[in-house]
C-alpha cells in the first residue's frame, strides 16, 4: 500500500524482528500507559512471546515494514485470551504502531492483515483491552466491527495513577 511516499509490506513476524520488535514495544512501555507492563523488556525476555506467534494457528504476528528500508513501523498480534481450555477458540488481539510512523493507515493494514490471517482458523471471537483514554484505539476498533463491551475502571496503576480498560468484542 502506497502511504504518502513510502510503500507499507505486511508479513508474519520471524526471529529477525526480535529486536526491532522489543524496541518498539519497550517505547510504549516506557513512555505510556497503553501497556501495563512496567519495566522494560530484553529480546531474550521477549522472545517466547515471539516463538508463541507461528505463521499459522490462531495465534498470528504480522508486523509492517518500510518496503525501502524494511524498518520496522508496527505489529499487530493475536494471542491467547485467557489460559484455560474452554477460552481457546477466543483471542485477544492488539495493535502497536512506531511513534514516527503515525496516522499512515499502519494499524489499519496491521488489523486487517491479522484477521485475514485468521480467516480459516476455529477462532469464534476476538477481544483487545483499550487502556482509556485512547480515542485512535477506540476508532481502529470499531472501523474493524468491534463492539464496546465494558470498562473495567482503575483497574492498573502505572505512573502513580489508576487507569481504567476498555474491552471490545468483534465475532470471527
Amino acid at each position: 500500500m502506497a502511504t504518502g511516499h513510502t510503500e507499507v509490506q505486511v508479513r508474519p513476524g520471524s526471529e529477525d524482528d526480535l529486536k526491532a520488535l522489543t524496541d518498539l514495544y519497550n517505547h510504549y512501555v516506557r513512555e505510556t500507559p497503553v501497556t501495563f507492563d512496567t519495566e522494560p523488556f530484553t529480546p531474550e525476555e521477549r522472545r517466547p512471546w515471539l516463538l508463541s506467534h507461528p505463521e499459522d494457528g490462531p495465534y498470528r504476528l504480522r508486523v509492517a515494514t518500510d518496503a525501502d528500508s524494511q524498518e520496522i513501523l508496527g505489529y499487530a498480534s493475536s494471542g491467547p485470551y485467557r489460559p484455560k481450555p474452554a477460552y481457546a477458540t477466543s483471542v485477544e488481539t492488539t495493535v502497536y504502531v512506531a511513534p514516527h510512523a503515525g496516522r499512515r493507515g499502519i494499524g489499519s493494514l496491521l488489523y486487517a492483515s491479522l484477521f485475514d490471517a485468521l480467516a480459516g482458523e476455529d477462532v469464534h471471537r476476538a477481544y483487545a483491552a483499550v487502556a482509556q483514554p485512547n480515542e485512535a484505539s477506540a476508532r481502529l476498533h470499531a472501523r474493524f466491527g468491534f463492539r464496546h463491551v465494558g470498562t473495567y475502571r482503575e483497574v492498573g496503576r502505572k505512573f502513580g495513577r489508576y487507569w481504567d480498560v476498555a474491552w471490545y468484542e468483534r465475532r470471527l
